[in-house]
Order: structure tokens, then sequence, then C-alpha cells
């Protein structure tokens, strides 16, 4: 019997945007969406268009520059959204509408207020509103695994009539166990007259744990769509992590017998790429991309996979795209040694690009005796995260003093509109508070660290620390990543990256004075 195809929906840039302490700018959310390109997924959620500016601002942007995949925005059962999801959607080459409507009665009487002819009514008119502007129309019925079958069945039956070509089954709370979904969705194809019409598509939230089990579930039982987030993220407990989905549907091809069009080898660098921006670590532990998912410590393990991989591996590490073996740089390597181990990592550089992270090389190799795979992945993110964000300050210089019975002192000096160099000091409770001080008193503005976390990117003294901060201010919390191999510049950089992005969200600089008068 020859394979189906499922298609892989992509909403790290909508739901997994959702997660608590994530906000990703423009930019970003352009380069997660060219990456994802390269993935090959079937779908990407762009955003929701009718949410903010920003959103609108960056599903039109993807919208015009990513080609390949479906590019989709969602919007409420409500004439605007509809409208303005299409609004940015119209330079797609190939775009979705997605509406959304809750369908429990646990919903529909508690936040919409309504009753289940409204509400029958609403996701009727607006998939007919949507299909008006696109062929391509996606309907949710949301908190669908809490709604009564029987009035399931009719809403879907309503919306496909209506025009709907994807109807996706929403476990929005993480509710369903993979038993219960299996008979929701073979009851949905055996009652629902018009299903032959619409591709039937699930999205599982993780509350319970069951995220990827019910989708892979889902799949046997007829879905030829899955929805989930890179990693996982998401609202709450997050979302169905598609890696998982993927690679269990790669690997178990011999029971499954579905395929998709995913390009396996860009799942670890779509892993890190979201990683890093997100601000969001994976656990060492997770499986397919997880720092220990290909790693092994038991000598029984150890002896049976150097004799032979399929011992003790379902997978192969290199199908996934994880790094082959690693080249050790040092400081006496060329650009031609960078070049390689680079393209290798899957970076490939203007002659311009290659001589300004060549530079950073060098320095990074001056501090470190050897410079490997995982340092050269958090240069270029480094690099990546300075040409892309927004750069009201940008770090000049941090010193530091303390120690168990001195106070924490830092200076920083940065530069700020115009070239202007502002300086400052402060004390704090340690060198990390000092340096944070400082910076507000050398930029003017002030926000309360809501979270700081340091990791360290290889084993050693020397290892390059990445740091992620979460401020806030105005209710609103935002991200600041930073590396070096000195922490407390991490630190520095790490909290001036949130300061830039606070100030480029409300509207800040030039009319924030600096407490402290140029250098």
């Amino acid at each position: 019997m020859a394979e189906d195809v499922v298609r892989i929906f992509d909403t790290t840039l909508r739901d997994g945007e959702q997660s608590a302490g994530i906000g990703m700018t423009g930019e970003e959310k352009l380069a997660i969406a060219q990456q994802l390109a390269r993935l090959r997924v079937d779908v990407i959620e762009a955003g929701f268009a009718a949410s903010s500016p920003g959103d609108f601002e960056a599903v039109k942007t993807i919208a015009r520059e990513v080609k390949g995949p479906i590019i989709a925005s969602l919007a409420r059962a409500h004439p605007d959204d509809v409208d303005k999801a299409w609004e940015a959607l119209q330079g797609a080459e190939s775009p979705r509408i997605h509406v959304f409507l809750s369908s429990s009665d646990i919903q529909i009487l508690h936040q919409l207020r309504k009753n289940r002819e409204e509400v029958m009514e609403m996701a009727v008119e607006m998939v007919a509103r949507a299909k008006k502007y696109c062929d391509d129309v996606e309907f949710s019925p949301m908190d669908a695994t809490r709604t009564t079958p029987e009035y399931l069945y009719h809403l879907l039956e309503a919306v496909i009539g209506a025009g709907a070509t994807t109807v996706n089954i929403a476990d929005t709370v993480g509710y369903a166990i993979p038993s219960h979904f299996t008979n929701l969705l073979k009851d949905i194809q055996a009652n629902v007259p018009n299903m032959h019409k619409a591709v039937l598509s699930v999205h599982c939230h993780n509350d319970l744990g069951f995220a990827v089990s019910n989708s892979v579930a889902a799949i046997q039982a007829g879905a030829r769509q899955v929805e989930g987030c890179i990693n996982g993220i998401g609202e709450r407990a997050g979302n169905a992590a598609l890696e998982e989905i993927i690679m269990a549907l790669h690997t178990r091809r011999d029971i499954l017998n579905v395929a998709t069009n995913i390009d396996t080898t860009q799942i670890y660098p779509t892993s890190r790429m979201v990683s890093r921006i997100t601000g969001m670590p994976i656990q060492p532990n997770k499986s397919v991309i997880g720092e220990n998912a290909f790693r092994h410590a038991s000598g029984i393990h150890q002896d049976g996979v150097l004799k032979e991989r399929t011992t003790f591996e379902v997978m192969d590490p290199v199908t996934v795209g994880w790094p082959g073996n690693s080249l050790v740089l040092g400081k006496l390597s060329g650009r031609a040694g960078l070049r390689s181990r680079l393209e290798a990592l899957g970076y490939h550089l203007s002659r311009e690009d290659l001589d300004r992270v060549f530079e950073a090389f060098k320095l990074l190799a001056d501090r470190k005796s050897e410079v490997t795979d995982r340092d050269l992945e958090s240069l270029m993110a480094e690099e990546k995260r300075v040409a892309i964000e927004p750069a009201t300050y940008l770090l000049d210089q941090v010193q530091f003093s303390g120690g168990d019975h001195d106070i924490a002192t830092a200076t920083v000096r940065v530069t700020g509109p115009g070239e202007q160099a502002y300086s400052d000091a402060a004390t704090g409770n340690g060198p990390v508070d000092a340096v944070c001080r400082a910076i507000e008193r050398a930029t003017g503005v002030q926000a309360r660290l809501a979270d700081f976390n340091v990791r360290s990117v290889t084993e050693g003294k020397d290892s390059i620390g990445e740091v992620v901060v979460r401020v806030q201010q105005n209710g609103e919390m935002y991200v600041g990543r930073g590396a070096s191999t000195d922490i407390i510049v991490a630190s520095a950089k790490a909290y001036l990256s949130a300061v830039n992005r606070m100030i480029a969200q409300e509207g800040l600089g030039a009319a924030t004075a600096p407490l402290t008068t140029p250098d």
C-alpha cells in the first residue's frame, strides 16, 4: 500500500510565541520562518495578524519573503480579524486563513456568552468570508475534545459546506488521552458526511503530557495534518513537539505507513535556532534534540554502539542534523578551516560576513585553547543576534570588582544615539546586579529583572557562557541574550539586549535621557 503524506503545520511563531516570557522581534520571526522553509514544513502559521501591529507586520513580511510553505494567519471568527488576516497574507505565494471559534459548552457559555446556534452561525459566516479571499481556509473548533460530539459533527459539516478545506480538531487544554482521541477522530469521519472534502488536522497541547502521543494516535486514526511547535514550546505546558512527531513517523514507517515532506537533517539547526531566539533552553534528556539524546554513559551501551550503532540507537544522529565529528579549531586556524567547519554546521557565509565572523573567531580563540562546534554555534548566534536586534545602545566596555568581603562595583560604557558614549558606575548585591544597575544609569532605562539563566556551551573552565535574562516593565516581558567566556560580560550583553528591545517596543530611546553626560 502506498504511503500517505502527512502535512506538518508549524505554529512556533504563533502558538509558540504565546509561551510565558517569550517575545520575538519581526526580524527574528522572519529568520525562524526561513529556517522552517529549509526544514520543508508544509504550513507556517506566521502569527495572528489582528492581534497587534507588530504581529501584522511580521505576518506580512513572512508572507512576502518566505517561499515554499503555505503561509497562514490565525483569525477569530470576526469580520475584522478575517479581513486583517487577508490584508497581511496577500503577498503570499500560498496563503491560508485559519479561523477559530470555541465549540465546547464550557467556553461557549463562560467565555463567549452565546448559545450553540449563534456559534454555528458565526463559524459558517466567517469561513464563507475567508473563502471569498482565498481558496485555502482552515477552521478550528477550539476545545474540540470537550465539545459534545453530536454538536461537533454538525459544526464541522457546516463549515466544510461553507468552504473550509481543512478542519482542525484542537485539544486546546490537553484534555485528551490517545484512546479517547482516536475514538473521537474515527467518530468524526463516520458521522460528518462531507468529511472527505476536507483534510482532517489535529492540534494537541501537553497539559497531561500526551501531546505527541495524541498526535501520532490521530495520524493512525486518519488525520493527515498535524500541528505543533519546534521544541514543544507554547501555551502553558506547550504544544506537541514537531521534531518528535516527525521522527516518530520517519522511524516507525513500518507501522504508521505515512511519510512527510520534511528534510530531517534540518531538525537540529531549527531546534537550536528556536531555543536561542526564544531563550527557552532544551532539557538535556529531551528526545531527538536534547544534549544527551545520542550520548551513552553505560559501559554496556557504549560497547554495543561501538560494535553496531543500532544496538542502542533507533535513529542515526546524522539523520536529524546533529553535527558529525568535531573538528577543533584554534588561534592558528585560518579562514578556510573556519569556513569549512561552519559549512558543515549549516552556515554558508558571504566573503564579507566570513571576514566579520573570522575577526570574532580570532578574539574567541585568543581566550580559549580550543574552539569546538558548540562554541562556533554560540558565536554565530551572537553574530546573528547583533545583526538583527534593535540596538539603540551598544556595549563598549565593562569593568567590575567584588568578592565575599567587598561590595560589588561595576562600570560600563555604552555607545548611544548619535555615536555618543555614556559611562556610569554602580554598586550592587553581586557583580551581575552591579552591572545591571550601571547599565540602567548609563541608558536612563530602568526595569525589573524577572529571570536570569546562565549555562555553559561546552565543558571546561574556559567555556562560553550563554546568559538569558527576562526584564519586566509596565506588565510586558522582554528577553535579552548574551554570550562570552566571561559570565559577567555575557550578563551585561544580555541585560542591554533586553533594554534595547524595551526601547524599540515602547518608543523610548532618544526621549529617555541617560542619567550621566556623554564622555
